[in-house]
């Protein structure tokens, strides 16, 4: 390593609770470019890119591909996320590489006979998986915005895959605490689980068969995913296996290229996702909402101010349910949802005093149309080039596939559509009709990749991954910054709250909510989840606006790192 690197590597202890604003860390800092991770090693990986010539994007699909090898929760070639990359210039655009539902995929396909969702049917197994879109985004980014070839930012991950990485308590615990389901499938369970003979912290996990994949890709470019020889053994897989992605399927596959959502909160322009995302609406309109209120005189997590997040989150998440979904194929009314208007409207429903029963609320009537495994990491280079990037396979390994002979895990994505309205997804969340399953349909995101300017100039960018908690981690990260003063490692360590409107409860990470607070709340109306989990694992880039240093920030809740030089 360079002695160039700069490297905090954060408390790798998995769902640490939130950390007292006084016990936080401070910030890593570096005069050049910065890599937010979950991972030290890919983290690294972007760094070297850096000084080797590359700029934020080359190093952000470096670690792309090489979290692919080192993070196989999420890190992925056969899930899909969102590049959102802001130019030096000022110029931004998002890179969708969503995954879509394969043509064979239809409406009710996860109903029994009776019209009942059948268990696990769009979460394990080769059924679930829906058409892979990241070595296509990843590759479309590096050709539009990258300095450096696709070969170039392919080799740590081929070095990694082939000669091994030494996995720490995370990831091998991890692993094992997949066994279940990684177990039930050959591949899976022969790479990552050594059939029962499970590795432990300080070993070396080598993956032949997915080196020999990123070697083929580095040969013969990013197409060989989708029409090569790795192409063949996916669609051989899913033939044998009942799965439903055809070689048309991935030789069809293509991102797109879309323009953010924009949104004000006092005085800051907030960036953020566009559907099939409904992380940015979601986001902009609940900070339209708290814009009326004074968080800051109420105080951080007090009851009063856990009252309002609360009442707002509820009524947000409502509107998700009812109007999100590919906007490619349905209307989905961003520019009313994300009015200040239409924030002014829900707020008459608000009662200051009390609890308002998720039972009683529906979403609302806005006008104009426009998992919890996921993992987020931010980039920024010497010229002010920055790149937000959340990628998931939904679920912790996804499928719990690895397709036969290429090492690569494959998403369960399709548990993200709706498989039937009024019915609970995996995550808890209900959805409606806009969020249908159909052929070559995106399945409806709450990944918010989102950046925050001040005078149109980047202030910090932020991401999470955690199903429906990505949205509401991203919202107390932006509250903790400007309603609350804290650095941004402040706000990235302290505790958070989760409400998504159904069910009714507030969910609570361990030891950020003392006994005084919670029983106001619960005079109010409030219910707790039975027990606390953790939530997200947010990764963010500030930049320091006195001196311009760039303000590396890694979530403790999963062992993250920033490295900078």
């Amino acid at each position: 390593m360079s002695p160039r690197i700069l490297l905090v590597a954060v408390l790798s202890i998995a769902l640490l609770p939130g950390l007292p604003r006084g016990a936080s860390r401070q910030p890593v800092r570096a005069q050049h470019g910065m890599v937010a991770s979950t991972c030290e090693i890919a983290s690294r990986v972007g760094v070297e890119i850096m000084q080797r010539g590359g700029n934020a994007v080359d190093a952000a699909v470096a670690v792309g591909l090489a979290l692919a090898v080192v993070w196989p929760f999420a890190g992925n070639l056969g899930g899909g996320g969102f590049m959102m990359i802001r130019r030096a210039d000022g110029t931004t655009e998002i890179v969708d590489y969503r995954e879509k539902a394969p043509a064979a995929a239809s409406r009710d396909m996860y109903l029994d006979k009776n019209g009942k969702v059948i268990g696990g049917e769009s979460t394990i197994g080769y059924k679930a998986v829906g058409v892979p879109g990241s070595v296509a985004g990843l590759a479309l980014a590096e050709q539009r915005h990258g300095r450096l070839k696709w070969a170039d930012v392919l080799e740590p991950a081929i070095r990694l895959a082939a000669d091994g990485f030494t996995l720490n308590n995370i990831t091998a615990g991890g692993i094992k605490n997949t066994a279940k389901l990684l177990s039930r499938f050959p591949d899976s369970n022969r790479i990552f689980l050594r059939s029962g003979n499970y590795y432990k912290e300080g070993e070396t996990l080598v993956q032949p068969e997915l080196a020999a994949t990123l070697k083929r890709l580095k040969e013969q470019g990013p197409r060989e995913f989708y029409e090569g020889e790795t192409a063949r053994l996916v669609v051989e897989d899913m033939k044998a296996n009942g799965g439903m992605i055809s070689a048309a399927d991935l030789k069809e596959y293509q991102p797109s290229i879309r323009k953010p959502i924009t949104g004000s909160y006092r005085g800051y322009e907030i960036v953020t996702m566009p559907p099939p995302s409904s992380g940015g609406a979601v986001l902009i309109e609940m900070l339209n909402m708290l814009e009326h209120y004074n968080l800051a005189e109420m105080g951080q997590n007090s009851s009063d101010e856990l009252h309002v997040l609360t009442e707002v989150m509820r009524r947000a998440f409502a509107d998700r349910a009812e109007f999100m979904g590919d906007a490619d194929f349905v209307k989905v009314p961003i520019a009313g949802i994300t009015s200040k208007k239409y924030a002014q409207e829900l707020l008459k429903t608000i009662d200051a005093s009390k609890a308002t029963p998720s039972s009683a609320i529906k979403a609302g009537a806005p006008t104009g149309y426009e998992s919890t495994e996921t993992t987020h990491y931010t980039v920024i280079d010497a010229e002010g080039n920055v790149v937000s990037n959340t990628y998931t396979l939904n679920n912790g390994f996804g499928s719990g596939v690895t397709a036969r002979g290429t090492g690569v895990l494959l998403n369960d994505e399709m548990d993200d559509f709706t498989s039937k309205p009024g019915v609970p997804n995996g995550f808890g969340l209900l959805q409606s009709e806009a969020n249908a399953i159909a052929p070559g349909k995106r399945p409806l995101s709450a990944m918010t990749p989102t950046i925050v300017l001040k005078d149109g100039k980047v202030f910090f960018a932020i991401g999470s991954p955690g199903g429906p908690t990505i949205i509401n981690t991203v919202l107390q990260v932006i509250l903790n910054v400007i309603d609350f003063k804290m650095n941004l490692q402040q706000a990235i360590d302290a505790p958070r709250f989760h409400h998504q409107w159904m069910p009714d409860e507030i969910r609570w990470e361990p030891y950020g909510l003392n006994r005084d607070t919670r029983a106001l709340l619960e005079q109010r109306g409030y219910v707790f989840a039975t027990r606390p989990s953790g939530m997200g694992d947010a990764e963010g880039i500030m930049i320091e606006p006195e001196t311009g240093m760039r303000l590396g920030a890694s979530d403790p809740r999963s062992g993250g790192a920033s490295v900078g030089y």
